[in-house]
């Protein structure tokens, strides 16, 4: 079994952590209707994907 050879640095340990925080979800508007509508996903209010039905 792996044992460690030296403690984790606190930087290096904050630098892990950083890349699991919580972001905000991209929000766009449909081409046709102005909606907005999360990134590849067909538009809730109108129905369409990259103006296709």
């Amino acid at each position: 079994m792996g044992v460690p050879k030296r403690k984790t640095s606190k930087m290096r340990l904050r630098t892990r952590k950083a890349a699991h925080r919580w972001r905000a979800a991209k929000v766009v508007s449909c081409l046709r209707c102005g909606a907005r509508v999360l990134p590849h996903t067909a538009c809730p209010s109108c129905g369409y994907y990259k103006g296709k039905r």
